[in-house]
């Protein structure tokens, strides 16, 4: 982020960030958009503590990351499904309780909902008296999609309702039950439902799903009741808060931006007027082997390519899981050893804008909504398109033709064609896109919004 305001005096205000996961164990846009948000913070002059649930530890921690005190809660590795859904308090986090009870922040802001960091913690928060700003950095919006992704049933965008059958239905889909089976089960009726959720395994979580819609519709109104402002990154998500009976005064947009401060963001390649865009043209995935992601569609694309196309793909991955891992495999099986397909380990956050620069287009061919991704942020800041999904938010940084170009979620043949152009005539494609792309937003605009929002909400 840019330099914190030093105009005029500072009221010094204690900052509780809150998030599912945190540096240096875990490494990803949350992770390092919260990093960025509490550096701002402390250097405007503010208290600021960052504290995230640790399902690796027995024990507490306390450590500083960056300057900022980082506070870790033990949870349990293997949560109860009553833990999971927030149904009861989740064994550990009653210390994050009480560590906040002590510490008597101002604000509570938190970021993201996972075992160990929900309703319960947001609760004990405004018990303190603090004020809670939450933001939604998923596709779920809370507790709004319980597929995760908004793409109903897995191909096309949600209108975003929360509605028993049909999420229900989704939702179980999503879990590979057949559709007409999955349909059925959303059916059952409510009481049954419920007394479902007592029963174990598949089946149990199959008869309990209705239930569990009834549920998050019942969270989300509680979320809204506890919550001084809930925070969205797209106009699109704002709008579908709104629609399911959100208070239009609580829901806040304030979009991504790319952090000024990190090392290397204002690397930025020369325009298309001095320096043309070269063949083969280089295409980029920059990102985690998650399935959601979309990997496998541009693989598939380049892979689909003709063989002497003036094309290549530099797959530039983060797998830190057993799932990521196992996708990052199947892709890797998919390219089939063509040798225009290259598949690269992450690189370290300051290194990511010259990557973006050296890169003749991104690829962003993600399967959910999105608050970015930030990476694309970082891709125009770079000078380089975008080429991504029509997903929000996504639609609201790439005007299609404009400065890049969007293509249905999961329809890598779509990319291909797309993919398929640019290489074959950058100058009317790739270097028009990078003649008209947006001045990039940056994170110091997003912690003065956040500032601005800490002290008027209420």
């Amino acid at each position: 982020m840019g330099a914190a305001p030093a105009a005029r005096a500072v009221v010094r205000v204690r900052i509780v960030q809150a998030v599912g996961w945190y540096l240096p164990d875990s490494l990803g846009g949350t992770e390092l958009y919260v990093a960025a948000l509490a550096a701002w913070l402390q250097r405007a002059g503010h208290d600021v503590h960052v504290a995230a649930p640790d399902a690796a530890q027995a024990g507490e921690r306390r450590y500083e990351y960056a300057g900022v005190p980082v506070y870790r809660y033990p949870i349990p590795s293997r949560a109860t499904r009553d833990e999971a859904r927030g149904r009861t308090p989740v064994r550990g986090a009653e210390r994050f309780h009480r560590w906040l009870e002590a510490l008597t922040p101002d604000i509570v802001h938190v970021h993201t909902f996972v075992t160990g960091l929900g309703l319960a913690e947001i609760e004990a928060a405004q018990a303190t008296g603090a004020r809670v700003i939450v933001t939604s950095h998923s596709a779920s919006l809370g507790f709004v999609c319980e597929r995760g992704t908004m793409l109903r049933l897995g191909r096309a965008l949600c209108d975003g309702l929360t509605e028993p059958v049909k999420c229900a239905a989704c939702a179980l889909e999503a879990r590979h039950v057949p559709e007409p089976l999955a349909d059925a089960l959303a059916r059952i009726p409510g009481p049954l439902s419920r007394a479902a959720r007592r029963w174990p395994g598949g089946a149990g979580t199959a008869l309990a799903m209705r239930a569990l819609i009834d549920g998050n519709i019942d969270r989300q109104r509680r979320l809204f009741a506890h919550a001084d402002a809930v925070v969205v990154l797209s106009d699109w998500a704002a709008a579908v808060l709104r629609a399911n009976g959100a208070p239009a005064d609580r829901v806040v947009v304030n979009r991504l931006g790319i952090d000024a401060a990190r090392p290397g963001a204002s690397t930025r390649k020369p325009g298309p007027d001095a320096r043309p865009t070269e063949t083969p043209v280089t295409i980029g995935f920059v990102g985690r082997a998650e399935a959601i992601k979309g990997l496998d569609d541009a693989v598939r694309a380049v892979a689909s390519l003709p063989a002497n196309l003036p094309i290549r793909l530099r797959a530039i991955v983060v797998a830190s899981t057993d799932a990521d891992r196992a996708e990052l495999d199947r892709c890797r099986q998919l390219a089939s050893g063509d040798p225009r397909i290259a598949f690269e380990p992450a690189v370290s956050p300051g290194q990511v804008p010259a990557l973006l620069s050296s890169l003749d287009l991104l690829v962003c061919p993600s399967r959910a909504v999105e608050g970015g991704p930030t990476v694309a942020l970082e891709a125009h800041a770079a000078g380089t398109p975008v080429v991504g999904t029509a997903m929000p938010a996504l639609t609201e940084i790439v005007t299609d033709g404009v400065n890049g170009r969007l293509v249905p979620p999961g329809d890598w043949r779509a990319l291909a064609r797309v993919l398929l152009d640019a290489a074959s005539n950058p100058p009317e494609s790739i270097d028009r896109w990078r003649a008209a792309l947006p001045a990039p937003r940056t994170t110091d605009l997003i912690a003065r919004e956040y500032l601005e929002l800490y002290t008027r909400v209420r």
